[in-house]
């Protein structure tokens, strides 16, 4: 029997939207963020509003990962919310 972690399970099945697959393992910011917002965008299941449920599971998965994420993912993840801002129109 393979365990999972519970991070994993709501990567995987949240309520919040339906990723794309390995959309936090590209390299583009801009791809990052405009693969959130579309899946936000598309979900039926959020609970908030778009911009807001997919700065929450970008901000997730980057708090999960935690020690683990190597140091030029994160800052890739990092930026991925500046542009996910400016995609939003929720600049600072």
């Amino acid at each position: 029997m393979t365990t999972h972690k519970w991070s994993q399970r709501v990567t995987e099945h949240s309520d919040a939207l339906t990723l794309d697959r390995g959309v936090f393992t590209k390299s583009d910011p801009a791809e990052i963020a405009r693969s959130l917002k579309r899946s936000a965008e598309h979900s039926r299941r959020r609970k908030a509003t778009p911009f807001r449920s997919a700065m929450s599971m970008l901000t997730f998965y980057i708090n999960r990962a935690g020690k683990d994420l190597p140091e030029k993912q994160k800052k890739v993840l990092e930026a991925a919310k500046d542009e996910l801002r400016k995609a939003f129109g929720k600049e600072k």
